[in-house]
């Protein structure tokens, strides 16, 4: 397979979304309910959009809900990338992009695309996904509220430096805290993909087994609840 650096581009498979009507909140943050004054989150991954800064060795960092008027350019041209291609499958015109965020954008909020933007600058894509509702449940003993991450870094002088690593165990920190119903976060990087397993390891992820999934033999990669505290 085509790929150098490859620590911090993940492959991935996910079910639909979340896009707010119009006049709606986008994705991840606080919607109205139709009381005046009553919120509540506006995906089923509690209100990413409101979720707040993490601090890293890199700076700090944060997850922005995508808004595919915004973001297109941008993510589009990021899966154009070589590199990338060869993992997520989604080299090609705009339109390849947009119907892949799309897919996401219009379900019921079980995923949703983020841009990860680290001291102001929006650097890499994530897609941040409920895995006890996504087919991937159905490969592994999933647990209500097990939560799935997949990560993409934009530039290549970002991959290989171990980057990955410090946003993985960030991210999954945010979603330990602002989840608490959340006990593991999962992810399912292809078992060939060595560079990126590591990245799991070196995050705080253990590997717990390999699983078969459609398009590859994955690495069942878990961050428990349990383990956070010694980390």
């Amino acid at each position: 397979m085509p790929c150098t650096d490859t620590e911090d581009t993940l492959e991935l498979r996910l079910p639909a979304g979340f896009l707010p009507s119009p006049g709606e909140a986008e994705p991840g943050t606080l919607a109205a309910t139709g009381r005046r004054g009553s919120t509540a989150p506006a995906d089923l991954l509690d209100g990413i959009g409101g979720w707040g800064p993490a601090a890293t060795p890199a700076g700090a960092f944060h997850l922005r809900p995508v808004r595919i008027e915004r973001d297109l350019p941008r993510i589009a041209r990021w899966m154009n990338d070589p590199t990338v291609a060869a993992f997520w499958g989604l080299a090609g015109p705009e339109a390849v992009t947009a119907a892949h965020l799309r897919r996401q954008l219009v379900g019921d909020g079980r995923s949703v695309p983020c841009l990860g933007v680290l001291e102001g600058t929006p650097m890499s894509y994530w897609e941040i996904y409920r895995a006890d509702l996504d087919p991937l449940a159905r490969s592994y003993p999933a647990r209500p509220h097990d939560t799935g991450i997949h990560l993409l870094l934009g530039a290549g002088a970002d991959r290989g430096r171990g980057l990955g690593a410090v946003l993985l165990r960030a991210v999954a920190d945010l979603v330990l805290d602002r989840r608490p119903a959340c006990a593991r976060v999962v992810a399912e990087p292809d078992l060939g993909n060595t560079p990126s397993v590591a990245a799991f390891l070196t995050a705080g992820f253990r590997f717990s087994a390999e699983i078969g999934l459609p398009a590859k033999r994955a690495a069942l990669m878990v961050r428990d609840r349990a383990r956070r505290d010694p980390l």
